[in-house]
């Protein structure tokens, strides 16, 4: 089937042995309490999709069972790794690392809570540096209205993290970002709130760049940030303008079989009707 006929957000792609494997949050489930899953689906060519294949069912007793979120998965050494969200009624949501054999998995709990307990954080992504893990995420506006791009070295085995947050950039900074209109109506916030959500970094030309969304004058986008040392001690510099304008977001950039820099992204922003967006790499 083609990406349009089945919808998800958050999407994520990885290319392994000459398959594309893509992975994303279940839109009927994103937004409700009873979320239990995560699927990937399979591909040669980028454009006919095998699937969905359940990768990780919740277990019996397991105590998340909302904003399971942004599903991404890195080969590192031996194994597969899902970085992603988990939420509770009780607890603030976090990011974990489940671990698995195969990158259809199935994956099973392998990390402690990666981000601080007393921190609501999304959307984690790694990132290796001359020999460091580093943990990229967003310190959520419920506890941050500006709007906190932030990141934490792991341990080797990236079971925990071995430093204290960073804060990279705040969303305010960004000329193209926009408080979120609807902050008091859905989340009794009031002021200006901001978000950042769906980092993706990488290298392009001996630059390094991350895309991060947030909410802008044509409601969810993503803008695009440079380090100005070239690595992630930053300083983080905003571009003036949105790097996609409108109504999609949470990107993310991988390289396809042809070695071409792809851009993927969920559009449009609307309930249960996202699905992927590829383009090739323009900056």
């Amino acid at each position: 089937m083609k990406a349009a006929e089945f919808s998800l957000r958050d999407p994520f792609i990885l290319l392994e042995k000459d398959t594309y494997y893509l992975y994303g949050t279940r839109s009927e489930t994103a937004w409700d309490d009873h979320a239990d899953g995560f699927d990937c689906y399979k591909s040669e060519d980028l454009e006919n999709w095998e699937g969905p294949i359940e990768i990780f069912h919740r277990p019996n007793g397991f105590w998340a069972d909302r904003c399971y979120w942004a599903p991404e998965c890195v080969r590192y050494r031996d194994a597969f790794y899902l970085i992603t969200t988990f939420g509770s009624a009780d607890r603030k949501k976090g990011i974990y690392v489940l671990k698995a054999d195969r990158p259809e998995g199935p994956f099973t709990l392998y990390s402690e809570r990666l981000t601080p307990e007393d921190w609501t954080c999304i959307d984690g992504t790694v990132y290796f540096e001359d020999g460091k893990v580093f943990l990229v995420y967003s310190h959520s506006f419920e506890d941050s209205p500006t709007g906190d791009m932030c990141c934490q070295e792991l341990s080797e085995d990236l079971t925990r993290a071995e430093s204290e947050p960073k804060l990279l950039f705040q969303a305010k900074e960004a000329p193209w970002a926009m408080p979120v209109p609807f902050a008091k109506a859905e989340f009794g916030m009031d002021g200006d709130v901001y978000f950042t959500d769906g980092p993706c970094v990488f290298c392009k030309d001996e630059r390094l760049y991350m895309t991060w969304s947030s909410w802008s004058a044509r409601s969810y986008a993503v803008g695009l940030a440079y380090s100005e040392s070239g690595t992630m001690e930053g300083p983080w510099i905003q571009e003036a303008k949105p790097f996609f304008p409108e109504n999609g977001g949470h990107g993310m950039v991988f390289a396809d079989k042809e070695g071409k820099l792809q851009f993927a992204l969920h559009y449009p922003n609307d309930k249960y009707q996202e699905h992927l967006l590829l383009t090739e790499l323009n900056i």
